[in-house]
């Protein structure tokens, strides 16, 4: 499964994006540059072959468990997360999930392919034992750290101010994953990049928004950390 990074022309990529509607009929055919497949990503992997993709990058719900909204101090709204894809009844119905699409992302990865799987305190540990349940082999966890975090606007806890990443291979015997050292180093003025990278949130022109002005996704990920996973 090749992927095309979004670098100046980043805007006019966007519009060369095709995206593939809802279907759940016969087997995925292999992918080109900028193709979107749009479905549940269990069934959509489910059809893809076996041992087909060279990288994952996953960014599944957080199961937040928010029972109320939340209020700023001056009782203005706090845009939070409370779609319906973030709901699940229990915590087992959340590592069911979980395991189902954590399997499926393991039977089309290749021999060499990685996975980066990104969360919260909330979900990344069940994850992550998860993850060594199912034979992934963790290679590095990454923190996040956010330059401009929300604020923790009750004073009851320290600002969460970091998301985690996973980084794992297929198996313990992968041994020939890409890592671009040289590349990564040269980035970091010359210095092994490390496992911790502060990075802004995403905003300004590279947050989508729809005809409204509203966000059209709530935890859109910055490009700056794509750009280095």
């Amino acid at each position: 499964m090749r992927s095309a990074r979004v670098g100046a022309a980043r805007l006019k990529a966007r519009n060369q994006v095709t995206r593939i509607g809802r279907t759940n009929e016969g087997p995925l055919r292999a992918t080109a540059r900028n193709e979107i497949l749009c479905g549940d990503c269990v069934a959509s992997m489910e059809r893809l072959a076996q041992e087909s993709v060279d990288l994952v990058f996953a960014d599944p719900p957080y199961n937040l468990q928010l029972a109320n909204r939340l209020h700023r101090p001056d009782q203005s709204l706090v845009d939070a997360v409370d779609n319906d894809w973030d709901k699940f009844a229990n915590f087992a119905a959340y590592d069911a999930f979980t395991r189902d699409w954590l399997a499926q992302a393991r039977r089309v990865m290749r021999p060499s392919a990685t996975i980066f799987v990104i969360g919260s305190y909330h979900n990344i540990f069940r994850v992550g034992a998860i993850m060594q349940d199912l034979g992934f082999w963790i290679l590095n966890d990454i923190v996040w750290r956010k330059n401009n975090p929300m604020p923790n606007f009750r004073g009851r806890r320290f600002t969460n101010a970091h998301e985690t990443m996973i980084w794992a291979a297929r198996d313990q015997s992968a041994k020939n994953y890409t890592f671009n050292y040289e590349a990564l180093k040269a980035a970091n003025e010359d210095c092994q990049m490390r496992s911790d990278w502060l990075l802004p949130i995403c905003g300004g022109t590279e947050r989508l928004k729809d005809d409204a002005g509203r966000k059209t996704h709530p935890t859109q990920k910055p490009e700056a950390l794509l750009a280095r996973v």
